[in-house]
């Protein structure tokens, strides 16, 4: 078993990036706005999408936001997480 100590942060900080990357890739390409994805999560803005698809503030996606980003742009959301 690993400790979890020495696991290098910057290990989950780059697989965060890639996940809102990769949602970034395929909502842009599904021809899908950020506000577009916004309202159909039921948020009113897009500071969340916005902000988590480029890791701001460490702002990031929570799993039941993936899974519902993943039904709304119909993709497997293995999809957000490769090259991690």
């Amino acid at each position: 078993m690993k400790d979890i100590e020495l696991m290098p942060i910057d290990n989950i900080e780059k697989i965060h990036k890639t996940i809102g990357l990769n949602v970034q890739k395929i909502r842009k390409s599904k021809n899908i706005s950020q506000l577009k994805l916004s309202l159909a999560l039921g948020y009113e803005s897009v500071s969340l999408i916005s902000c988590a698809e480029i890791y701001h503030n460490k702002i990031h996606f929570n799993i039941e936001q993936l899974v519902k980003i993943a039904y709304i742009l119909d993709v497997d959301i293995c999809e957000f997480f490769k090259d991690c």
